[in-house]
C-alpha cells in the first residue's frame, strides 16, 4: 500500500508510515526515540480500546542496509523461530521483537521518498545500558547472548541473507581502510599518524577470526553481529536478560564476533564515547563473569577452537571497531553519526586504549 503525504518531515513520513501499518487503535501521537547511529527511530502511542500501547518505528537506512527487503525476511525469520520457542514462558512477548505487518501483508512499507520502514512493539519494563555496572550484571549479559544463539542455532534453511555483505571481514575492512589512507578525501590523515601506525602494526594479528570462519577451522553459525551491550534489553524488575534486539545485522559468521563485542562493551569500564581514555581499561572480574554466563547458555555447542579464541575474540572486534572508526574519520564521517569534529577519531582512540589494555591482560594470562 502506498503512502501519500504533503509535508515530507521525518516526523510526517513517520505518522504516514505508521499508519500504514496494521495497528489496531486510535494514533495518539509520534515522536523521535532514542539516539540510534544508523537508522531513524520513533515511537507512537495508540488508544487500543482505552488502553494506551507503543510501538517503534524506524526507517531502515538504504545506504547501509541497501537491500531492506532482505534484511526484513531474515528479521522476520530470526523472531518468529525465537518466538515459538518461548511461547508458554512468562513474559513471552517480551523475549523477542514483536513484528507488525504492513496492510499489504509486508513486514515493510515504503513512505513518499522511496523509504523503507519497519514497526514493532515497544518492549517495555526494560533498559539497555552502555556500561556494566557489576560482575552478576556482565554474567546476565553473557548468558543472554549465549542463549540467543542457542535459540537460532536450529533455524532451518534456507541460509540468512548477508544484510552488510563482509560487515566482520577484516581483510575487506583493511582494503577500505588503505583506499581510503591513499585518497584521503577530506586531508585528515596527518592527524592520525599514531591511530594509522596502529592498524598498520596489527594487521595480521585481526586476521585470525576471519580467516579462521574462511578455512573452516571455525563454523559458520546464525550469529547477531553487533551485540554491543545496549543491543540486550534487561528486565527492570528481575534484571534478566530477556531480548536481544537491533537484528539488522543476524547473519551468518562465527559466533566469536558475538562474543568479542560482548566482551569490548561488557568488560571496558567506559563506554566507546569515552574521551578520557584513562578510564578506559578491561577488567577482568567483568570478563570471568561474562564467558562463564555465556558458556552456561552456548558450552554445548561451541568446538575446543571457539573456546580457545574467545579472548581473542574481544580484541579482534574491539581491533575492527577502531578500523572502522577511523575509516569513516579519513572518510569523511559518512558511516556513523558524528555530532563534533574528531569524534570519529575520538571512538577510535577509545577502542585503541581498550585493545592496549586488553593486551596488557592477555599477557598476564587472561
Amino acid at each position: 500500500m502506498g503512502i501519500a503525504v504533503q509535508d515530507t518531515s521525518q516526523t510526517a513520513l513517520a505518522r504516514a508510515a505508521a499508519l500504514d501499518f496494521a495497528i489496531y487503535g486510535d494514533l495518539e501521537s509520534i515522536a523521535p526515540f532514542g539516539g540510534g547511529l544508523i537508522n531513524h527511530t520513533f515511537v507512537s502511542v495508540w488508544d487500543q480500546a482505552g488502553t494506551r500501547v507503543r510501538y517503534l518505528h524506524q526507517r531502515i537506512n538504504d545506504k547501509v542496509f541497501t537491500r531492506p527487503d532482505q534484511l526484513m525476511e531474515n528479521f522476520a525469520r530470526v523472531t518468529a523461530h525465537i518466538a515459538a520457542k518461548t511461547v508458554g514462558m512468562p513474559d513471552h512477548s517480551r523475549r523477542t521483537l514483536t513484528v507488525v505487518k504492513a496492510r499489504s501483508g509486508l513486514p515493510y512499507t515504503r513512505d513518499a521518498e522511496g523509504g523503507w520502514w519497519r514497526a514493532y512493539l515497544f518492549v517495555e519494563g526494560v533498559r539497555a545500558k552502555d556500561v556494566a555496572s557489576s560482575p552478576e550484571e556482565a554474567r546476565v549479559l553473557g548468558s543472554g547472548v549465549g542463549r540467543f544463539q542457542k535459540q537460532l542455532a536450529d533455524l532451518p534453511p534456507p541460509r540468512l541473507h548477508e544484510t552488510i555483505p563482509n560487515f566482520h571481514n577484516m581483510e575487506t575492512r583493511y582494503a577500505r581502510f588503505y583506499a581510503a589512507l591513499a585518497s584521503d578525501p577530506v586531508k585528515r590523515a596527518h592527524g592520525a599518524r599514531e591511530e594509522i601506525a596502529f592498524m598498520e602494526a596489527n594487521e595480521e594479528r585481526g586476521m585470525i577470526l576471519i580467516r579462521g570462519l574462511q578455512s573452516g577451522r571455525l563454523p559458520e553459525r546464525v550469529c547477531h553481529n553487533d551485540t554491543k551491550m545496549n543491543n540486550i534489553f534487561l528486565d527492570d524488575a528481575s534484571g534478566e536478560a530477556l531480548c536481544v534486539a537491533d537484528l539488522d545485522t543476524v547473519m551468518p559468521g562465527t559466533v566469536l564476533f558475538d562474543v568479542g563485542d560482548l566482551i569490548r562493551t561488557v568488560c571496558s569500564r567506559a563506554g566507546e564515547e569515552e574521551r578520557d581514555l584513562a578510564k578506559v581499561a578491561f577488567d577482568q572480574r567483568f570478563f570471568d563473569a561474562l564467558i562463564a554466563g555465556y558458556c552456561s547458555e552456548a558450552d554445548d555447542f561451541l568446538t575446543e577452537e571457539e573456546k580457545c579464541l574467545i579472548p581473542e575474540a574481544g580484541r579482534n572486534i574491539t581491533h575492527i571497531m577502531a578500523l572502522r572508526f577511523l575509516t569513516d574519520y579519513l572518510e569523511g564521517d559518512h558511516y556513523y553519526a558524528t555530532s563534533r569534529p574528531g569524534h570519529n577519531l575520538d571512538r577510535c582512540r577509545n577502542q585503541i586504549a581498550l585493545i592496549q589494555s586488553l593486551d596488557a591482560a592477555l599477557r598476564a594470562g587472561v
